[in-house]
């Protein structure tokens, strides 16, 4: 089982260079990715720290970082909403 694991891993491995240097992405996208990763960080960091409600915390876990890299500052007021009135 782990050998089969391990083929699909070096297979996409391969087939995901395969595509970035065939389109010619360079590492481009891996710079606007770090970009991204953190300045959603610092968003949710600011939200922590700033003091402005002072019962909120939201956690800087791979999932809240995600969803406000995605969503932008849309997703750190998703976050704030949902713990402010979900949990």
């Amino acid at each position: 089982m782990k050998l089969i694991i391990a083929a699909v891993m070096v297979l996409s491995l391969t087939a995901l260079l395969f595509i970035i240097f065939r389109k010619k992405l360079g590492f481009q996208w891996l710079t606007q990715f770090g970009t991204h990763l953190v300045l959603s960080a610092l968003g949710v960091y600011v939200i922590n720290f700033s003091g402005l409600i002072s019962e909120l915390y939201i956690p800087l876990n791979p999932m809240t970082v995600g969803t406000v890299m995605m969503l932008g500052l849309p997703g750190v007021a998703l976050l704030v909403a949902l713990k402010l009135i979900v949990i």
